[in-house]
């Protein structure tokens, strides 16, 4: 007997069709004997167009009356899933975040969990109900219902299954797990029984959308075994200790034979910034970064040429796409006191990257990387590395050149 958190995502409770054949998913595990908690997202699409009609009525709206109507998308998931799983002869209670409760801060549409009491849930999953839970919101100090933003109900299944001790966050979405590369760049790219926390979140960060980094941040910080599976399989498909027919994202420890690369995974979303002929002096990155962190703008990879008289240097760094104009107005604002000669913006590039935890211990996977992409013509213009990541940033039309290759290099390909 476990004690089980499953989270199903908008496209798999997207209609009263899915609801149903999720909701088979969770008999399946109260028949196996498990406590269930169910976290439900709102029906695909819903959330987009409550966000339309609350910028419809009101462009600058009140965030309080914001969270009051996008938070409703998942009420109604909850009360259908629980409907449903009546219907099937289970015993089920929807619950509203407030109601747990779930407790948040106050940033409205994008409030921070602060804590979560199980105890009124806890005990009636132990006889036997299923509590099934709304996600994406809580209840903020004020008494009003929040929201959590981007990838909210997985970062709610996720820290609910942290406060009730659950063995395992089950997340249920349209793809069967993880896979080495994005399938539909690479053909022979083959699913992964399990990745280490380490490896999903630089994955989830560089663009691998079938966990939220957020949520997977929270379930290495609280060992929360996270299991990805679609919900369009079959609900008598073998479980972790059967055949495996998702992945499993769990401690590295928990990785028998943990080979050197994982994944390839690559980003499109990257735009760069090159300040050309720079001063080169003490204090100038600082006034190049500070306006841009006021800004709010994140700054990925840093790459800075000096000139051979040791007096200026180019500097180029990569932001997200969506900062590209606001990054430019940003520096250009802020010339006289940078100096700089001329500032330059490109999006024709990607980030492609090479995660694995066994890079740790082995030498030379830079090495064949760089020679790999040079034997295909492929230019590297910037590079940025940790323990278990190198990122190269190269001209976009080379990407899916890139990734495939290196997919290859690296044994990836499924036989």
């Amino acid at each position: 007997m476990a004690l089980l958190v499953m989270k199903f995502g908008g496209t798999s409770v997207a209609d009263i069709e899915t609801i149903r054949n999720s909701a088979l998913h969770v008999k399946r595990e109260v028949d196996n004997g498990n406590h269930c908690a169910v976290v439900v997202s709102a029906m695909s699409g819903h959330t987009n167009q409550l966000v339309e009609w609350t910028r419809e009525i009101a462009p600058l709206h009140d965030a309080r009356e914001y969270d009051a109507v996008v938070s409703s998308g998942e009420q109604i998931t909850a009360g259908l899933m629980a409907l449903a799983l009546q219907s099937m002869g289970v015993q089920a209670r929807s619950w509203l975040g407030w109601q747990i409760p779930l407790e948040t801060d106050d940033a409205h549409g994008a409030a921070r969990i602060a804590g979560i009491d199980p105890a009124k849930i806890k005990p009636r999953m132990e006889r036997g109900e299923v509590a099934v839970i709304a996600g994406f919101q809580g209840i903020g100090p004020d008494n009003r219902i929040t929201t959590l933003g981007r990838g909210g109900s997985d970062t709610s299944a996720v820290a609910l299954a942290a406060a009730l001790r659950a063995d395992r966050c089950d997340i249920y979405t349209d793809v069967d797990g993880i896979y080495t590369s994005d399938p539909r760049v690479v053909p022979k790219a083959h699913r992964l029984d399990r990745i280490s926390y380490e490896e999903m979140l630089e994955m989830a960060s560089l663009g691998a959308k079938v966990l939220q980094t957020r949520s997977v941040e929270m379930a290495m910080t609280q060992r929360v075994r996270l299991y990805v599976r679609s919900s369009f399989d079959a609900p008598d498909a073998s479980g972790p200790n059967g055949e495996n027919p998702g992945t499993l994202v769990c401690d590295e420890d928990e990785i028998v034979e943990q080979q050197v690369v994982s994944g390839i995974a690559y980003a499109k979303d990257e735009a760069k910034v090159t300040l050309v002929r720079v001063e080169d002096k003490p204090g100038i990155a600082a006034r190049v970064f500070g306006p841009l962190a006021d800004s709010g703008i994140n700054v990925d990879m840093i790459v800075q040429n000096i000139s051979e008289d040791g007096r200026t240097t180019d500097l180029t760094f990569t932001v997200q796409d969506s900062d590209l104009q606001k990054a430019l107005d940003v520096l250009s604002a802020a010339k006289t006191d940078i100096v700089y000669e001329d500032i330059r913006g490109a999006t024709d590039i990607v980030k492609v990257s090479v995660i694995g935890v066994g890079m740790r211990s082995h030498a030379g996977v830079a090495a064949r990387m760089f020679n790999a992409l040079a034997e295909k013509g492929i230019n590297i213009q910037a590079i940025s590395t940790s323990e278990i990541k190198i990122s190269v940033l190269i001209d976009a039309a080379y990407a899916e050149l890139a990734v495939r290759t290196l997919h290859t290099l690296f044994e990836l390909d499924a036989n």
